[in-house]
């Protein structure tokens, strides 16, 4: 039995090993196309009466990532929205009504819809690999499981269980998801086949979660259960900018007990919300993500030995990062206390991230501290992440040029230098690319891929596939002063510290960004990153840019007051948390300080596209989300520019260059773009 995405093979014992291989692709996704053959697959296998069924993956990348989130890209009908769950629930009840046991054998990530697919199987072995990845992530769509997830695994897990994993989006490595029951075996690889096969001869009992794990589903305790859920995820995100989490409360509370409705009410919702303008734009920021993740195909480049120079706070992270990532990492400083100061830092990201000892163990014996430099002549890629002076960067180039392997990848983490003039000391100044980093490193997804005008394209490509290989998102940009992230924030930076300096409480300006969406306040992310690294950020943009540092900012780092890392900033911080006053009153209603903001920021972004920084508007969009948190609902400042009407924010700036001056002159690149809203 074969079609185009499925293949079906029955072994001697009469068992069904039905393949899933999408054609033309190199991921398991669930389009309409393939659910239909499925439901065709489904029906042919019952008339051939095996004794029980295997649903795997033939390709080596995973098991199924989810549904084709690219085939709801534009879509506005509900009812066709709704159509589409209604087919997959039918196709999915189909497999869960057979009359033999079914397994789902999983390897790697088995995500959305294909964990709502593994959950309408009667049993789900697991790899025990660290690749290993099984969730409902929907809710980062701004969605939630629509092919039947929440029926089946509240069922399969409990209500508390579930809830919690389909509203956070978490995905669950193996042994948590053995331990919650929404896998019952984990076992190595070598022993996939042979578990699934003893699990449909030997038929035991489905798993029920315990008593004590359903309670909270009961009628009585689901409106308390619904409110604590509700106030707890109001702590983390806004109803009006996320509402999938909120329905999928309401959608539990209202019908858990009856499981025909809730099937119902699951196609409804779902279709509603997937029609909606903030899944839409959710939409276009996971395809914005595939197509970073596309950039990194461009070269066949792999490394296997990284050396970092310069062990503080950013080398020593990109360091252990990297080392995190299974490469082997050569980690050089002058200062041994600095080396330590690394070491003891990567131990604590392993130990948060792989738990297991072993695994913390093999990864610190991955990282090397190398105060002589010895891993410079074996390394694939070398970074350089020395403090910002043009002259020591060329001394040390020049130092380590004629040693390292002239295939391998010289990189520096500037922020603000520009690589034609670093670059002009090398004998192949053609091979200095930046690798720029942004701080935390363990949670900053981009990475952007500086090019002067006489880099060699082919080694960019290969640093492309390098932040790939390591898992982070690269970003290509033309080095121009602060590139593009650095570039686009700074402006926002300044209009907050300005806000700050007329009179405005700094907890109001923060509170204004994040009612529009940012993930954290402009004077809460000064403090956070350094008011000295905002400082000689905005000096280094104001030699070549249209920038005035607020005096307020340089007294401030003058007086040694550095933000968070000093205890002291805009805010007091105490424990490494902002202390934040109650506001007083404001001169600035927070329309206004909204508006100032934001529209800094667009500007910037404008000025950015026009010279060229990145190739497009879909890549500013991205840096600007992946790189500063830009809030994910709105798309992006050019998808929020256009969706807001580009005259109308033209006029904004107008309005507000008569108020406040010179710094809101719209840059000329706005009347290039297309009078769209």
């Amino acid at each position: 039995m074969s079609q185009q995405h499925w293949n079906t093979e029955i072994d001697d014992q009469g068992i069904a090993w039905l393949a899933f291989d999408k054609a033309d692709s190199a991921t398991n996704v669930l389009s309409e196309e393939v659910l239909e053959q499925l439901n065709t697959e489904l029906i042919s296998i019952a008339s051939h009466h095996p004794i029980g069924m295997v649903l795997y993956s033939a390709k080596r990348s995973g098991f199924i990532a989810g549904a084709d989130v690219k085939s709801f890209i534009g879509m506005s009908d509900s009812g066709e929205a709704e159509s589409l769950m209604l087919k997959a629930h039918d196709i999915f009840n189909r497999a869960e009504a057979l009359p033999f046991p079914t397994v789902a054998m999983i390897k790697g990530f088995c995500l959305g819809g294909g964990t709502e697919l593994a959950l309408a199987f009667n049993y789900r072995v697991a790899c025990d690999d660290p690749g290993t990845r099984i969730g409902l992530p929907e809710v980062k769509l701004g969605i939630f499981p629509g092919f039947g997830g929440t029926v089946r695994s509240i069922r399969r897990m409990g209500p508390m269980a579930a809830m919690g994993m389909m509203l956070s989006g978490r995905v669950l490595r193996g042994r948590a998801a053995k331990k919650t029951g929404l896998v019952d075996a984990l076992v190595p690889e070598r022993h996939l086949r042979r578990a699934a096969r003893q699990l449909i001869i030997e038929k035991p009992a489905e798993f029920a979660p315990p008593w004590t794990a359903r309670l909270a589903g009961h009628w009585l305790l689901r409106p308390l259960m619904s409110y604590i859920l509700n106030r707890q995820v109001s702590k983390k995100v806004r109803m009006d900018h996320y509402p999938a989490p909120f329905a999928l409360i309401n959608h539990w509370a209202e019908y858990a007990a009856e499981p025909v409705e809730m099937y119902a009410s699951e196609a409804r919702e779902v279709s509603r919300l997937l029609t909606g303008e903030t899944a839409q734009n959710l939409i276009r920021v996971f395809t914005l993500q595939d197509d970073l993740k596309a950039l990194g195909r461009k070269s066949e480049f792999h490394a296997d030995r990284v050396h970092v120079i310069g062990g503080g706070v950013m080398g020593g992270d990109i360091a252990a990062w990297c080392a995190l990532r299974g490469l082997t990492v050569s980690l050089q400083d002058m200062s041994i206390e600095s080396l330590g100061k690394a070491i003891k830092r990567a131990n604590t990201l392993f130990k948060r991230r792989l738990r297991d000892p072993r695994l913390v163990q093999a990864a610190m014996d991955r990282l090397i501290a190398d105060p002589r430099g010895s891993g410079l002549r074996q390394a694939d890629v070398i970074i350089e992440a020395i403090f910002e002076n043009t002259e020591a960067k060329q001394n040390l180039y020049r130092g380590i040029e004629p040693i390292i392997k002239p295939n391998a990848i010289l990189a520096t983490n500037t922020s603000s230098i520009p690589l034609d003039e670093l670059s002009t000391c090398l004998q192949r100044p053609e091979r200095l690319i930046g690798l720029h980093f942004f701080n935390p490193v363990p949670m900053m997804q981009l990475v952007e891929i500086v090019t002067a005008e006489n880099t060699d394209q082919s080694i960019a490509d290969d640093g492309a596939a390098f932040i790939r290989q390591i898992d982070r998102l690269p970003l290509p940009v033309r080095s121009t002063p602060g590139f593009l992230v650095n570039r686009i924030l700074m402006p926002y930076l300044i209009e907050a510290v300005i806000l700050e300096s007329e009179g405005v409480p700094a907890i109001l300006i923060d509170e204004a960004a994040v009612e529009f969406g940012m993930p954290m306040g402009p004077i809460e992310l000064a403090d956070t990153v350094g008011l000295d690294i905002c400082l000689s950020v905005a000096q280094n943009l104001s030699q070549t840019l249209d920038i005035t540092v607020p005096e307020p900012l340089r007294a401030m780092v003058d007086a040694g007051t550095l933000g968070k890392k000093t205890g002291s900033g805009f805010y007091q911080y105490k424990k490494g948390k902002a202390q934040k006053p109650r506001a007083g009153s404001s001169p600035v209603d927070k329309d206004s300080i909204t508006q100032r903001l934001i529209l800094r920021l667009l500007n910037e972004s404008i000025a950015c596209l026009r010279e060229g920084v990145v190739t497009s508007e879909d890549l500013l969009d991205a840096g600007i989300i992946f790189g500063t948190g830009f809030a994910p609902f709105r798309g992006g400042p050019m998808h929020y520019i256009h969706q807001a009407g580009v005259e109308e924010v033209s006029q904004s700036l107008k309005s507000m260059k008569n108020r406040y001056g010179e710094r809101f002159e719209a840059d000329s690149g706005w009347v290039e773009l297309p009078r769209t809203g």
